[in-house]
């Protein structure tokens, strides 16, 4: 234990006036019986603290998901001497002292000094407990705070077990990894396993913890962390703000003329009775400050909370819009709100628009002009102006929260935006996303405010019925109130969505389960929700047959009239066959999920894999990382690995040369690479179809691929790796989801050629493309040169062609050459390039030659590549590990890498590196080239 003096000395470093940080305290874990007492922090989670300690290695590490289970079997508790704090509390019969989380995972039991606090058991809600009494009383050397945490996993069976517990269809629900998991307890769904990640089931602390102290004085304003607020006398618990425009109701698009409404909701404890309290807003860049706007009383009481609301408006066209970052400029104002007399005050951003989900069915007009299918729209509308939602879904950043990082963060949201996306989906199986790193260890919604990027949110429901009793009720209510108001402030928020896919398990098992789904996504969760907002949509689900009535809200199921479209879709097909065949694919409104897995690259897995034996394609330390399918319980390795190991494999033997080289390590890197290529090649092939939608009768407005991020080393749907590193499909995102597109549709059956210029911008689009057929020697055969015009939100088929003998170059065999497909359009924001590639055979099929490609590097981290033999194709120039990066067009700027490389052609790309990521400094002598050759060739 730390000295009593010296922790004293050191406290006016850690805390801010009245507000204590409990991460300033001496913590210690121990587990159940005592064997294991080890100094801990706060905020952290038992893996960490234990890894910290030298008990347990890295839980990424090897097997460790496997052998360290016995950390998920016990009960770990958290204690600390509070006593440094107490005694730095003013000494005064009136001293008010709150103890505050903001995250516990998950089920604990709370004491202090002996006496209990609270029991709680939801790893998404804030808790602030009134300790005052306890504290006032506790002796000296008896201010133990105790956080002892239940086994999330014997929870879980022990309340699924129960004889009063709902047994849902099938004996159960639906089981990752470990049994008896989240529909039973309010908790991150993919902690107990999900086929893309491992489960580790982390308990602990998780996020910031505080000792607010209150006194019986207003005094001036103290210093406090950026997302905790207080005064000398009073606690905002929770400040909501929120911008709509005057009249707007959730779902309906407003009146773009009316002026703004700036909503502003606090929770408050006060030690002091405040008899006339008065709240100021203002924005000081715009010049607008409100007067005193009149609350109602503030009781002298700190054992509950008080609400305060009140508005302001401000005129329309005084601010400028928030807009997404490929419609305009994401515009941000501080706002300070000022709470008197309590001489409180915080300062955050907002920003003012509208966002819409538009679901009201499509006019007669719509039908009849536009060629449109009847039914129902689906598509989000930004200040009045419909747009392509083109993005990626989120998943957690690591198994273990509370080592995240803000920069961790910025990194993939900001590798989102530079890859052309403008919205991102939070899964909900995951977690709510935090606003500020006192509250929430990181920053995610901020950064997309900042960035222009919407968020898709979601409530944490996910692949499961839920048992619907008032227990459940009561314990989620407030947890989806909390969030809401949280995020209200933030422009970036698009809408809210009950839960993940579990619309279409309801309607599936129907009957009692169904009834139990509307009581909780259809009328409950929708009301609270609603009830927080006023300016965002609500969604039942994520993928949803929509609603037959607004008001009251009434969902639709499969009460479709045949042939039309109502709702959204997702698409998952690993049958490698169907890949690019369009007739697979989902012909829906807005896809929001579809994806195909894929191996890390060679260098993410030389951060976990221990064994030279273990580089390889099939062995047991790569296939326990493959979760897909899932193993349904806790069987190790996945049982059912080899599905999903089977499904990339035949994936690549189709369409790309078979990995195969003298060296083993070369051959497995090929692996690795080849899948990623794959995975590639199809996503850019649904997105391309989703976007040529837009001006087909389903007016597809909407593709959200799966997955953008990784939770770790193994196999995933993501674009991006653990570690930050890009893989070849998020180098292909920023190709098709460029403004304007080119590519080749082509349908094996009836060896039909469309070739497609497709654009997402709101104004009319003009530019010319050019198709030119090369042989594999690079040797140019023809060319041809289309201008086109595009529409808003449309696409212009600038080629058409059945038969291999009227689509290829004259006397010309399928395996000898390639189409290459570029264009140059000018939009109201500058001029944009696209380019795609057309092989009338496959990859694997293909009469490749040697490309012999030289690298020429320089010390500003430029590469010039040059093919001295052949074509080179998925060309892909690879930075060492330990550096976090990504490739650049030298030229343009844009994001480029896994290009076709033509003898004449060289290509130069620039590497921009992340300081903050980045574990070693890139040296170009490190960097690798490879491309489909050396699948069969060192």
């Amino acid at each position: 234990m730390w000295p009593l003096l010296l922790f004293v000395l050191l406290l006016p470093s850690l805390v801010w006036s009245q507000v204590f940080s409990l991460s300033s305290l001496h913590w210690t874990l121990r587990n159940r019986n005592g064997s294991i007492a080890i100094p801990a922090q706060v905020p952290s989670q038992a893996h960490l603290d234990l890894q910290r300690a030298g008990i347990i290695t890295e839980p990424l590490l090897g097997l460790n998901d496997f052998t360290q289970r016995w950390v998920v079997n016990e009960n770990w508790t958290y204690t600390a001497d509070l006593s440094p704090i107490a005694s730095a509390l003013p000494k005064s019969s009136n001293q008010k002292t709150l103890l505050v989380f903001y995250g516990l995972d998950t089920t604990a039991n709370i004491t202090l000094a002996g006496h209990p606090v609270a029991w709680v058991n939801n790893q998404f809600r804030q808790y602030v407990f009134d300790i005052s009494n306890i504290v006032s009383k506790a002796t000296k050397g008896s201010m133990n705070l105790t956080v002892d945490f239940e086994s999330a996993y014997y929870y879980g069976l022990n309340v699924s077990t129960r004889a009063d517990m709902e047994t849902f269809p099938g004996g159960g629900p639906f089981v990752f990894e470990y049994p008896g998991g989240h529909p039973y307890q309010r908790k991150t769904a993919s902690d107990f396993g999900w086929d893309w990640g491992p489960a580790f089931v982390p308990s602990g602390i998780f996020k910031p913890a505080y000792v607010v102290s209150l006194s019986e004085h207003n005094t001036a304003p103290p210093k406090t962390p950026s997302g905790v607020v207080a005064g000398s006398s009073l606690f905002i618990e929770e400040k909501s703000i929120e911008i709509h425009k005057q009249g707007q109701q959730p779902s309906i698009p407003p009146d773009q003329n009316a002026d703004w409404v700036v909503n502003v909701t606090l929770a408050v404890r006060s030690s002091v009775a405040v008899p006339k309290p008065s709240l100021t807003i203002s924005f000081p860049e715009l010049k607008i400050k409100s007067q005193p706007l009149h609350l109602p009383p503030i009781p002298g009481d700190t054992t509950k909370t008080t609400w305060l609301t009140t508005t302001f408006t401000v005129k329309n066209g005084v601010p400028e819009l928030w807009w997404p970052h490929n419609l305009g400029t994401p515009k941000l104002y501080n706002v300070t709100v000022t709470l008197s007399p309590s001489n409180v005050a915080f300062t955050t951003t907002t920003g003012f628009r509208t966002i819409v989900l538009v679901q009201s069915p499509y006019s007669q007009a719509d039908v009849t002009n536009r060629g449109i299918t009847p039914g129902d729209q689906f598509h989000f509308e930004v200040n009045g102006k419909q747009f392509y939602s083109s993005g990626t879904n989120i998943i957690p950043f690591d198994p273990f929260y509370s080592r995240t990082s803000t920069e961790q963060v910025r990194w993939i949201i900001e590798s989102a935006v530079k890859t052309g996306q403008n919205m991102l989906r939070i899964w909900g199986g995951g977690i709510y996303q935090p606003n500020d790193e006192s509250t929430g260890i990181y920053n995610f919604y901020d950064i997309c405010d900042e960035l222009g990027i919407l968020a898709w949110s979601e409530l944490i429901f996910s692949d499961n019925l839920y048992p619907t009793n008032d227990w459940l009720l009561a314990n989620i209510q407030p947890e989806v109130e909390q969030n809401v108001r949280r995020i209200n402030r933030h422009p970036s928020n698009a809408q809210w969505a009950g839960g993940n896919e579990i619309e279409g398990i309801a309607t599936g098992d129907g009957g009692h389960w169904l009834d139990e789904f509307v009581t909780l996504f259809q009328d409950f969760l929708h009301d609270i929700v609603l009830a927080q907002t006023s300016s965002l949509s609500y969604t039942d689900c994520s993928t949803t047959k929509g609603y037959l009535s607004l008001d009251p809200y009434i969902l639709r199921f499969h009460n479709a009239t045949p042939g039309s479209i109502y709702g959204n879709s997702e698409r998952y097909n690993y049958n490698a066959p169907a890949a690019f065949q369009y007739s697979s694919y989902p012909v829906s409104r807005f896809v929001n999920e579809f994806g195909f897995h894929s191996l890390p690259s060679f260098y993410s897995w030389e951060e976990v894999l221990q064994s030279p034996s273990d580089f390889n394609y099939n062995s047991t330390s790569v296939l326990a990382r493959d979760h897909h399918p899932p193993a349904g319980g806790l069987a190790f390795p996945n049982p059912n690995a080899g599905q999903g190991h089977a499904q990339m494999q035949a994936a690549v033997q189709m369409y790309l040369p078979t990995p195969g080289t003298s060296d083993s390590n070369q051959t497995f890197a090929q692996w690795c690479w080849s899948t990623q290529v794959f995975q590639s090649l199809n996503m850019i092939s649904e997105v391309a179809f989703y976007r040529r939608g837009a001006g087909q009768g389903e007016n597809n407005l909407g593709a959200l691929v799966w997955q953008l991020n990784d939770i770790w080393q193994g196999v995933s749907w993501s674009s991006i790796e653990y570690s930050g590193r890009w893989k070849v499909l998020n180098y292909g995102l920023a190709q098709i989801f460029a403004p304007v597109i080119i590519y080749p549709f082509w349908t094996n059956a009836t060896q039909n050629l469309q070739v497609m210029v497709t654009s997402d911008r709101l104004e009319t689009v003009t530019g010319s493309a050019q198709l030119t057929w090369f042989d594999w020697k690079g040797n140019q055969i023809s060319s041809t040169t289309q201008a086109f015009s595009i529409p808003t939100l449309n696409n212009s088929m600038i080629f058409q062609g059945t038969g291999l003998s009227s689509i290829l170059p004259a006397g010309r065999n399928a395996s000898d050459v390639w189409l290459r497909l570029n264009l140059t359009a000018q939009t109201s924001t500058g001029s944009v390039t696209n380019e795609q590639y057309f092989t009338p055979t496959t990859l694997a099929n293909a009469h490749l030659i040697d490309p012999q490609i030289q690298i020429t590097p320089t010390s500003d981290m430029k590469f010039t590549l040059s093919a001295k033999g052949g074509v080179a194709p998925f060309t892909w120039i690879d930075h060492p590990a330990g550096t976090v990066g990504y490739f650049v067009d030298d030229t343009t700027g844009e994001a480029s890498n896994g290009f076709y490389l033509v003898p004449g052609m060289d290509r130069t790309v620039r590497f921009v590196a992340s300081t903050t990521l980045s574990k070693v400094a890139p040296n170009p002598a490190n960097f690798v080239v490879r491309s489909i050759w050396n699948n069969t060739h060192v």
